[in-house]
């Protein structure tokens, strides 16, 4: 089992969703984040001068997901391929994180792992 977790754009979250759905990934969550990466913040235009300012810490979202392991290579496809802003990719548009998990349980039931998906 694998834990997924991917910084996105926000406005990408729902084309993200969308395609973990459509490859059998139904459980997932995400929320809303601030931080900086080597996009190292934007420029904002503020008020009616139209005087700018840097913001160091850009919106995103962080979406997580646990999959097994063979969905673990389409998931990460799936959301690389969503989240991606235009055809190469540009700066800013996130970063994924996966992890190996030793154990899942399902807090109602009790199963455990894969069967706890």
């Amino acid at each position: 089992m694998f834990k997924i977790e991917a910084i996105i754009r926000p406005e990408r979250i729902s084309h993200v969703s969308n395609a973990l759905e459509q490859i059998g990934c139904g459980g997932f969550n995400y929320q809303n984040i601030t931080g900086q990466g080597k996009q190292r913040g934007i420029e904002v235009v503020t008020g009616r001068g139209a005087s700018t300012i840097n913001r160091s810490a850009v919106p995103k979202t962080l979406l997580t997901t646990v999959v097994a392991k063979d969905m673990k290579e389409k998931a990460i496809d799936a959301i690389i391929t969503a989240s991606r802003s235009s055809e190469n990719g540009e700066i800013g548009d996130g970063k994924i994180f996966v992890s190996q998990l030793t154990q899942v349980v399902r807090v109602r039931t009790g199963e455990e792992n894969e069967a706890a998906l």
